[in-house]
């Protein structure tokens, strides 16, 4: 696997906009301290969607990339998107209310793990042995990061257990979307995933939410701009370019820092405490990082004589 420098700076972005985003998501939805009322937060997902869906669509006429799915196309759009998209969106917005921002991002960042556990349970993928020490750092990481939270999570034991369904669920459409034979530009396919589970939140917010609907104080309309500019426009689209070029474990793995930095950033923005553990997974983190992403040092190769 080598890994171009394209893919780094997408990389790069993808971390920042991601990790961010999680205090932006925890902010969105449970208010500031001077207004704590929450915010029904299936329309907040309802809201950034249809936000961010014209601007993917601006994006895409730009490049010149078609926007049209052939008839053929829409099963295998709507089985990618269930894992990838619409299963994960819908209940890490409902489960982030009831937990720190740092800690929900750990518990949905445990993707990797799950990668590699069922690219070799069910896909029958081996694992390198820089891929295993990349899968053991983040693991180690995430165990550290949780150290000293389980009372907590024990207040909150549905969203704790949600939040792992959600990232296994996102590691098995990870392995979907690399194998799948796609019959229309990986944008365009971005676009229908995005629309489709845009109608699956507003039915969502429709049935269960109607009555709280209210117009967004503006620490919410600031992380409804946020999340339909950067998140959707963006981030989502970036990800899914990363994920179809890089091995799984690769690609999952490559984003293992969005933790780290969602854990500092909801610290410095909304004044949740860091403890030891925090630290020293930093340096776990960019074990695993270096583990996939560094290039492999090319064989020696002896002339015959």
């Amino acid at each position: 696997m080598t890994t171009t420098r394209r893919q780094l700076w997408v990389l790069a972005l993808l971390t920042l906009v991601w990790g961010l985003n999680w205090p932006v998501l925890k902010l969105g939805v449970s208010g500031l301290p001077t207004d704590p009322r929450p915010y029904p937060p299936l329309f907040f997902r309802a809201l950034s969607m249809l936000g961010g869906l014209p601007l993917l669509a601006l994006a895409l006429a730009a490049l010149k990339v078609p926007l049209a799915l052939p008839r053929a196309q829409w099963g295998p759009a709507v089985r990618l998107a269930l894992p990838n998209m619409m299963f994960w969106h819908a209940v890490i917005i409902l489960a982030v209310q009831h937990l720190s921002s740092g800690r929900a991002a750990i518990l949905g960042y445990s993707m990797p793990i799950f990668v590699a556990l069922l690219g070799w349970a069910m896909f029958g993928d081996r694992l390198g042995a820089r891929q295993l020490l990349g899968v053991v750092a983040a693991g180690l990481g995430i165990g550290l990061l949780l150290a000293n939270e389980f009372g907590k999570l024990a207040g909150a034991p549905l969203a704790a257990a949600a939040m792992l369904l959600a990232a296994a669920v996102w590691a098995y459409g990870t392995h979907r979307l690399r194998r799948a034979e796609l019959g229309v530009p990986l944008l365009t396919l971005v676009f229908w995933m995005t629309a489709m589970t845009t109608v699956l939140m507003v039915v969502l917010t429709v049935l269960f939410e109607r009555p709280q609907w209210r117009t967004p104080p503006p620490a919410t309309a600031w992380a409804i701009a946020y999340n339909a500019v950067a998140v959707f426009a963006f981030a989502q689209a970036a990800w899914f370019y990363l994920a179809r070029g890089m091995p799984p474990v690769a690609s999952s793995i490559s984003v293992m820092l969005i933790p780290v930095l969602g854990t500092f950033s909801g610290a410095f923005f909304l004044g949740e405490p860091l403890h030891w553990q925090d630290f020293a997974a930093i340096g776990l983190m960019v074990v695993a990082l270096a583990a996939v992403l560094l290039p492999a040092r090319a064989p020696v190769r002896v002339a015959e004589p």
